[in-house]
């Protein structure tokens, strides 16, 4: 499994993945484009274009996974300022001015390739993204109980991240570059 970031080149690929029907008809089309903590608006159609102005601005909001030439997986990782939503979150914002922190607020898995590593190869890669990028600490979200489009808390932990402070039903977790044990 490779993974690259999303840039203009990729676009269709991202696309692709968040409109292709599941097994069995699937949940069909994604409506939030991973816009949801970044800049909400009312439609999915909306949030498609805002992701798509992003993209072809120059930022890479994210990487894709790819298995045999085709794109399986999301994580959405950027630096915590990016996600406005999220960082003016009463119940998310941070609690410390923690600089250089970059988020993981998002996956997207194709549901044939659930159970198969990705969500866990992305974690991987968004880390080494966000350090290689300048990110002294990488957070993410995952819901205590079942995992969800946030990720899981046994995964995160089993890539190094470590529990900062309880957020209702989610763990905010962090891998910190300077003390997180190497690979």
């Amino acid at each position: 499994m490779q993974t690259a970031p999303l840039t203009p080149d990729r676009w269709d690929d991202f696309v692709d993945l968040f409109t292709r029907k599941g097994p069995r008809g699937g949940s069909g089309p994604v409506e939030c484009w991973c816009m949801w903590w970044r800049r909400r608006s009312g439609s999915g159609e909306a949030n498609r274009a805002a992701m798509e102005e992003l993209v072809r601005a120059g930022e890479e909001p994210g990487l894709l996974a790819y298995d045999g030439g085709r794109a399986v997986g999301w994580i959405s990782v950027a630096p915590r300022e990016h996600y406005g939503h999220l960082s003016r979150s009463r119940r998310y914002a941070p609690p410390d001015p923690h600089p250089g922190v970059w988020s993981i607020a998002c996956f997207q898995v194709d549901p044939r390739h659930r159970r198969r590593g990705v969500a866990r190869a992305l974690v991987d890669a968004a880390v080494a993204h966000a350090l290689a990028r300048g990110a002294a600490a990488v957070e993410a979200f995952p819901h205590r109980g079942r995992p969800d489009y946030m990720g899981a808390a046994t995964m995160f932990a089993a890539a190094g991240f470590r529990p900062v402070r309880e957020a209702g039903p989610r763990t905010i977790v962090r891998y910190d570059a300077a003390t997180a044990p190497l690979a």
